[in-house]
């Protein structure tokens, strides 16, 4: 992993696609008038080469060279199973 890959940390949503992963990541940021913090979800097509991430997993990805138009990003591991949920 090199010193300046920025990661992520969220949870898989789809695993339909071959190789490929949906991971949803949730932010908290703060309304600029209100003082309000809201929650923002974002979802990223991850690489997953070995298939081994499933829904509900929650993952780490960090950023890659371009794969296809949409994935950018690659599985570095997985942080905790769905099935200890």
């Amino acid at each position: 992993m090199p010193g300046h890959m920025k990661t992520k940390t969220g949870q898989v949503v789809s695993d339909k696609m071959e190789k490929t992963i949906v991971v949803a990541v949730e932010t908290l940021v703060e309304h600029p008038l209100y003082k309000k913090r809201m929650r923002r979800t974002k979802k990223f097509q991850a690489h997953d080469e070995t298939n081994q991430a499933h829904v509900g997993d929650v993952v780490r990805i960090g950023e890659t060279r371009p794969i296809s138009k949409h994935k950018s990003w690659r599985l570095l591991d997985i942080i905790r199973p769905s099935s200890e949920l």
